[in-house]
C-alpha cells in the first residue's frame, strides 16, 4: 500500500523536488488557500452543470421507463430533484466566493 502511495504522490518524479515544492509555502501546489483561491477561477457554467445532470437523469429515467420499471423512475425522478437541490445551493455559494 505505500509503495502504490508513493507512485501516486510522485508519479515518477523526484521525490526530493516534490517535497521541496510541497514545503515552501510560496509554491504553486494544488491547495485550498486564499492565494489558490484568487487565481483559480470556476470554469463552468451554471447551465452547462445542471444540463449535464439532467441528460445523466433523463439517460437512465429513459433506460427504465423501456423496462416498465416504475419503482426505478420513482426513485429516479425524486434523486433528480434532490441531485438538483443541491448543486443550486452549491452553486450559489460558487457564485457568492467568487464575487468576493
Amino acid at each position: 500500500m505505500l509503495g502504490a502511495a508513493r507512485k501516486y504522490l510522485f508519479d515518477g518524479r523526484d521525490p526530493d523536488e516534490v517535497l521541496e515544492t510541497l514545503a515552501n509555502p510560496d509554491a504553486d501546489a494544488p491547495r485550498l488557500t486564499p492565494a489558490a483561491i484568487e487565481r483559480t477561477r470556476m470554469s463552468r457554467a451554471r447551465d452547462r452543470i445542471l444540463a449535464n445532470l439532467d441528460e445523466m437523469y433523463r439517460e437512465a429515467f429513459e433506460r427504465a421507463r423501456a423496462v416498465g420499471d416504475e419503482a426505478q423512475m420513482t426513485a429516479l425522478d425524486f434523486a433528480y430533484r434532490r441531485e438538483q437541490l443541491y448543486l443550486e445551493i452549491l452553486l450559489d455559494i460558487r457564485d457568492a466566493v467568487e464575487r468576493r
